[in-house]
């Protein structure tokens, strides 16, 4: 893995862990930052990883966007900086790797973002959620769009509209995380999630989850085209023969990826 100035990145058999490293900025999302995050994920993207945790060195996970990098731009440059922090959402879900979350502290507009657009997050149950630009002058417009889709149109606005903190039980109701853990547990709850949703075949895996991205807030007959169209492709490949071949035999499956 390439060697960074904002974020520690190491990996271990299968896992690799992204660490956000500016616990003295609350892990502020800087357009160096940002730069580093998606380099990373395009990075991982094209290794046989199966799972990345994603995280943050310091009190909370991430404050969300640097203000002292968008006071000094003007409207062009801020809209750089929001289509590159768009690009590092993208690169989370384009990515073939499952992509998990590990929430403590707070993780407010931008850092808010980051969790809605992983693919599972675990929260300590200290962890808090918001999108504070409803009760301060910039507005969370885009932190908003992964957001709603996880949590609906009602929770949404009453986060967007209000800027007050969603404890973490409220986000597991609320469908903004998959689990809430003790503190100590948290890594121990993480790393659990991610082993079940990294068992069976990698590419069978990259590509079910390429689809459900691309099916996800289309309707129904659209949906259903596009998933029909990629499961009977992928009925012929190496690992779905496998696995329906391993059933019928009544034997583990033997993955050839």
């Amino acid at each position: 893995m390439s060697d960074y100035q904002h974020i520690l990145v190491s990996r271990e058999a299968g896992v690799v862990r992204v660490t956000m490293n500016r616990p003295e900025r609350r892990n502020a999302l800087s357009a160096a930052m940002l730069t580093e995050l998606r380099a990373a994920f395009e990075e991982i993207a094209a290794t046989d990883a199966s799972g990345v945790v994603l995280a943050g060195n310091g009190p909370v996970f991430s404050a969300g966007h640097d203000f002292a990098d968008v006071v000094a731009r003007n409207a062009d440059e801020v809209r750089e900086l929001l289509a590159l922090c768009t690009d590092l959402m993208r690169a989370i879900q384009f990515a073939p790797q499952v992509v998990v979350a590990r929430v403590h502290g707070l993780a407010t507009a931008a850092g808010c973002q980051l969790v809605a657009s992983c693919d599972l997050a675990v929260a300590a149950e200290s962890a808090g959620f918001a999108l504070p630009g409803g009760k301060g002058g910039w507005f969370c417009h885009t932190p908003a769009v992964p957001v709603a889709r996880a949590i609906g149109r009602k929770r949404l606005m009453e986060m967007a509209l209000t800027g007050d903190v969603v404890d973490a039980a409220t986000a597991g109701e609320w469908g903004l995380v998959n689990r809430v853990v003790p503190d100590a547990g948290l890594d121990t709850a993480v790393d659990e999630l991610l082993a079940r949703a990294t068992r069976g075949s990698r590419d069978s895996k990259a590509m079910g989850k390429a689809t459900l991205y691309s099916q996800l807030d289309r309707p129904e007959t659209d949906a259903y085209e596009i998933a029909v169209q990629v499961m009977a492709a992928t009925s012929q490949s190496p690992a779905a023969k496998e696995g329906m071949t391993a059933f019928l035999e009544k034997r583990p499956p033997v993955w050839p990826d």
